[in-house]
Parts: structure tokens; C-alpha cells; sequence
């Protein structure tokens, strides 16, 4: 999968910043620029095509929710992750309705916003994988954000999709190696890449495995995930 370019739209240059840097440690990521204002976002998005935009919906000059609304007036290909310090039920409906791939509060955690960006890789690489669709596809992806009350190991809340047996399966996997990839993963435990990138995915957001690059013979680099 090509790197995801990534525009920040955070009137707070510190805030902004701060996600950067989060971003910058996150493989299959490239922050293209920042904007702390609506008249500079409108700039970037007319020289720039970002596949994901974080924005911000209260800005000093205009609303981030006008900029989702242009967005998709004019159809362009980029995907929203709306961050806001908004709580009113009236603003998260007008998000819904936009189509934004994720919804967080202010002040945003690290790990939860590293952990929605790569279910926003992992779902962009399933579809660049797909060829045609079934309904198990569909629900794997439109409820990739939602967690559901599987019990994993420890008691641990699990997202829809993540079974504590295979998750046990491909844990296990790191007790021999420091290194995988989810092609070597799923050949391991059975299963597809696609189902084994799912389980990699997330041991990154609970944080037992980082994410790097792995340079092989020929082709582009495939994403790697080490042991911690």
C-alpha cells in the first residue's frame, strides 16, 4: 500500500504539533502540512489531494464542519477524521452524516488516536485487496471502529472481529520470532494475510507490537511488526 498523505487542520499550532509528531511514528503515514485556520485549509485543498484530513471543527474563522460539507459537495477523494472539544449530540449526527472515518474528543489520547489510524491503514489495505465485496466484508469494515463485548485474554474488551483464540494463536507467534509480516503470520496460524493483518493491527494498539518496514528482495516494502 502507498503512503497516505495527511493534512492536520488544528487552530491550535501547539495541538497541531503534537498530532504531527504522533503521526510521524506511524508507518504508512506522511503529514503533507498543517493549516490553523479555515482560509489556510481552504488553500491546502486547493493544491493538494491528502487521502486523510484531521480537522478540527471549531476554527477562528469557520467551522471544520463546513469544510467536511465542501469536501463532499465538490467529491473529493479524502477521508475525514473529525477531532473537536464539541459534545453536542447535534454535531456528531452532522459528522455522521458526512461520512468521517472516526469521531474523538478533545483532549485526544495518544493511543486512541494512533490506534484509529491504523484501523484507517488496515481498512484501506483490505480494500485495495478486494476485488468484489460479500456481506462479511461489508460488516468487517462498517464496524471496524465499534467495540463489542468479546472477552479476550485478561477480561480485556475485544473489537468485533479479533477472536481471543486466534489472538492467543498469533501472540504466541512472538515468543519465536522478533519479526513477522501478515503474509508469514497467516501462513503460521492457517488464515489469510488480510485476517492475520487484522490481529498484528491490533497488538499494535494495545501496544505489544511496533510497526517498521520490511525490505525484501524485490517489489516495495512490505509493513513489518517487531516484538516490543
Amino acid at each position: 500500500m502507498s503512503v497516505k498523505q495527511v493534512i492536520i487542520v488544528e487552530d491550535d499550532a501547539g495541538i497541531a504539533e503534537l498530532h504531527r509528531r504522533c503521526l510521524s511514528q506511524i508507518a504508512g503515514i506522511e503529514v503533507q502540512a498543517m493549516a490553523h485556520n479555515y482560509q489556510e485549509a481552504l488553500t491546502l485543498f486547493d493544491v493538494l489531494t491528502p487521502d486523510l484530513v484531521l480537522l478540527d471543527v471549531q476554527l477562528p474563522d469557520g467551522s471544520g464542519l463546513d469544510l467536511l460539507s465542501m469536501l463532499r459537495a465538490e467529491k473529493q477523494e479524502t477521508d475525514v477524521l473529525l477531532i473537536t472539544a464539541a459534545r453536542d449530540v447535534e454535531t456528531l449526527q452532522e459528522a455522521m452524516r458526512g461520512g468521517v472515518v472516526d469521531y474523538l474528543l478533545k483532549p485526544v489520547v495518544f493511543s486512541r488516536l494512533e490506534a484509529s489510524i491504523h484501523k484507517y491503514l488496515d481498512t484501506q489495505v483490505t480494500i485495495a485487496e478486494l476485488n468484489t465485496i460479500d456481506q462479511s466484508d461489508v460488516d468487517a469494515m462498517l464496524t471496524r471502529q465499534k467495540e463489542h463485548s468479546t472477552l479476550g485474554v485478561g477480561n480485556t474488551v475485544l473489537p468485533k472481529g479479533i477472536d481471543a483464540v486466534t489472538l492467543d494463536k498469533v501472540r504466541q507467534l512472538f515468543a519465536s520470532h522478533n519479526q513477522l509480516t501478515a503474509e508469514m503470520a497467516g501462513k503460521m496460524i492457517g488464515a489469510s494475510r488480510t485476517t492475520a493483518r487484522r490481529y498484528l493491527e491490533y497488538l499494535i494498539t494495545s501496544q505489544e507490537v511496533e510497526a517498521d518496514l520490511h525490505y525484501g528482495t524485490v517489489g516495495r516494502p512490505e509493513r513489518a511488526y517487531l516484538k516490543r
